[in-house]
């Protein structure tokens, strides 16, 4: 007779058993031969979690990624220690990842020097849900990591996708040419775009770069905050020209350029950006464009701006409507902590922003992930004084090890 105990402890006996096989199903590599093979065997119908000893890859030839659920991470955790790269910005590899399957893992690890793009997602081919975390990518020729589409077939698209706590950079401080990104998505869902940084986006020549983050081609209810962008072209953007997006929420960044004024354009744009949201974030800008903030088209309407920090305008263009309250254009530097190493934190208890914002749906925390409010009253920008996290500490740009 089986009773209600044997049950139970049969059921945790085959848990730990699904337990044990599940992680035995990883596969370990040391060099790049092992690499492209375990994801060739992946492709195959073998096991799908490849794990890297520390050390360099270097690829001769892209890493094409078409079977669901791949995982690809470092067994130190350690971005640093393992880095995939290519031949060079002007070299024969395109790609460290190019990908067709949904549900593609890339965590903790650094992707570098190829011709084209770190990581493409194939949204044209519904390859959904990817995970890129804690990942280093830097020197690539184009943008650093594209989520691609089919203009002729808008049903399908890449949904539910998140990059996070990753560190997006030119080695150099500047781009190779005009034609390059942080991350560029078109036609996709439900995305969320979390503690990232940015630095050195920005174009050397001809024209200027793409935004440091830029959903568009009618990408939709997107989520872009907590990121600190430094010295790009562009920060943050929703939609261009009439190639739009719908819906979405911009929070919580913090976005610094330099008296560098090259192509130096505005921190977050809004083109065709039905229904955005824009809000509690600061921008602060040495150089001599214009504006923080634009709003711009006639297809962008009923947007809200409110509670952001800057020392730029913010500008409505072109036929644009929404909500603009209870934003303070006139930031001064010495209201910051240390802005020319991106540090945006309030610096003192300024009375015009201190308990000056408004209350705003799901906003509940600050920039470092302190809670909102404490005092009286929402405050604006970025940083919420006395959200109990040292301001004078180095900025949150994602970790070298996961935890």
């Amino acid at each position: 007779m089986i009773n209600n105990r044997t049950v139970s402890l049969l059921c945790i006996v085959c848990s730990l058993m699904l337990f044990v096989t599940i992680k035995a199903k990883a596969v370990v590599v040391s060099n790049v031969s092992e690499l492209s093979n375990a994801i060739v065997q992946a492709n195959r119908g073998g096991d799908r979690t490849i794990e890297l000893q520390d050390g360099t890859y270097t690829l001769d030839d892209m890493l094409g990624v078409e079977a669901d659920g791949v995982t690809v991470r470092s067994i130190s955790k350690n971005r640093n220690t393992v880095i995939i790269e290519g031949r060079g910005m002007d070299g024969a590899v395109t790609h460290i990842f190019n990908v067709s399957g949904s549900n593609f893992t890339v965590r903790d690890v650094t992707l570098r020097r190829v011709a084209n793009h770190a990581v493409q997602i194939h949204g044209e081919l519904n390859a959904d849900a990817p995970l890129i975390s804690n990942v280093h990518i830097l020197d690539t020729y184009e943008q650093m990591i594209k989520i691609s589409y089919d203009l002729n077939n808008p049903t399908a698209g890449s949904d539910n996708g998140i990059i996070e706590n990753c560190l997006l950079e030119y080695s150099t401080g500047i781009g190779p040419q005009w034609y390059i990104g942080g991350i560029d998505v078109h036609n996709a869902k439900n995305w969320i775009v979390r503690g990232n940084t940015f630095r050195g986006i920005r174009s050397p020549g001809e024209n200027l770069a793409e935004f440091a983050i830029h959903f568009w081609s009618n990408s939709r209810n997107t989520l872009v905050e907590r990121n600190l962008i430094m010295n790009c072209d562009r920060g943050i953007g929703f939609g261009m020209g009439m190639r739009g997006h719908i819906g979405g929420i911009i929070r919580n960044n913090m976005i610094f350029h330099d008296t560098f004024e090259d192509f130096a354009d505005v921190g977050i744009g809004l083109e065709s950006a039905p229904n955005a949201q824009v809000y509690n974030n600061t921008i602060y800008h040495a150089h001599s464009y214009p504006n923080a903030i634009e709003y711009r088209f006639s297809g962008t309407s009923g947007v809200l701006i409110a509670n952001n920090l800057t020392n730029r305008a913010i500008a409505q263009r072109d036929g644009a409507s929404g909500s603009v309250s209870h934003n303070v254009t006139d930031a001064e530097s010495n209201w910051f902590i240390n802005p020319s190493a991106g540090n945006l934190h309030l610096s003192s208890a300024i009375p015009t922003v201190v308990d000056q914002g408004r209350s705003i749906s799901g906003l509940t925390t600050d920039f470092d992930g302190g809670s909102r409010p404490q005092g009286d009253g929402i405050d604006i920008g970025a940083d919420e004084w006395g959200s109990g996290i040292p301001g004078s500490l180095p900025i949150y740009s994602g970790n070298d090890s996961e935890g």
